[in-house]
């Protein structure tokens, strides 16, 4: 559907708007009195979220170029059905839905809440990337928080592996003058270096390009706060069903094509992750969810 065809179907003007984004895909605004989000049906992609009240949440890289079909660094990608690279060299990193078009399954609002959910389901084109019938199911939705779920039912007769996880991209004023809450006394893989780091106390300060995949303990939700001293904001993130935590910065020294030199001082990606880097195996008919909540306080 086109966004014409998507707002006569599911807008609602002042909630739910949709419009043309880049390169023709459609893109959605998802809105009330708590604040915004825009997200890309390109990859379920959240772009932009702003409370009442704050500046933006979100980074995405200025040259503004998420709509091409390729890996975008910025907004919060999703990661399905791999997080990273290890699980098989079959797909590319992080997997292929973030570069798959979402369709929209459905939508809701109440005075407290305003909620989209998206859909992924295998097809052809799929099945020729990974052969494994699957239902995926996104819920983004803005109350007093920008509120994420995603669903991963098999559909298919057979079981399958996977791995997932929310991407998010947090804007900074400046990177080495933020810290990350919630990570101490932690074991983690040091991806920078191919070693298990050594576990710190307390905050992580970010002046330098982490690469770190945290071990969580079993426990039914995590939280992290990401503390911003230059815009005096910090960023309050509660997840449930990974048993992950990646942080990670590019820095300076690594040229990634949606960026500018200094791109890399202006965000820090936390991200809930699940079952790195072995999968989790889904038999026939079961699901799994995954959910991040963000919120933003002074």
């Amino acid at each position: 559907m086109n966004e014409n065809q998507l707002n006569a179907r599911f807008g609602t003007p002042g909630r739910i708007v949709f419009k043309r984004g880049l390169a023709g895909y459609p893109e959605v605004i998802i809105a009330n009195k708590y604040g915004a989000a825009k997200i890309a049906l390109l990859g379920a992609n959240v772009l932009s979220y702003r409370p009442t009240g704050h500046s933006e949440v979100i980074f995405t890289p200025r040259k503004q170029d998420h709509n091409r079909a390729d890996s975008f660094h910025g907004g919060i990608p999703l990661c399905w059905p791999m997080f990273g690279n290890r699980l098989t060299k079959d797909l590319p990193q992080h997997g292929f839905a973030r570069k798959m078009v979402f369709g929209v399954r459905g939508v809701e609002y109440s005075e407290e809440m305003t909620e989209i959910t998206l859909f992924l389901s295998s097809d052809d084109e799929t099945l020729k990337l990974w052969p494994h019938e699957f239902d995926l199911e996104v819920k983004i939705s803005v109350s007093m928080k920008l509120n994420l779920k995603v669903t991963t039912l098999n559909t298919g007769d057979k079981p399958f592996t996977f791995s997932c996880g929310f991407h998010p991209y947090f804007l900074l004023r400046e990177r080495n003058d933020s810290v990350v809450r919630g990570l101490g006394g932690m074991e983690f893989f040091d991806g920078m270096k191919g070693v298990e780091g050594k576990p710190i106390e307390g905050d992580l300060k970010i002046d330098f390009s982490p690469d770190n995949i945290y071990n969580l303990p079993d426990v039914a939700k995590h939280e992290f706060v990401v503390v911003d001293s230059g815009l005096k904001r910090a960023i309050a993130i509660v997840s449930s069903g990974n048993d992950r935590a990646v942080v990670w910065n590019p820095g300076a020294e690594n040229k990634l094509p949606d960026l500018e030199d200094d791109d890399w001082r202006r965000f820090i990606c936390v991200e809930p992750v699940s079952d790195w880097p072995g999968g989790r195996t889904l038999k026939p008919d079961e699901s799994y969810s995954l959910t991040a909540a963000i919120q933003a306080t002074i």
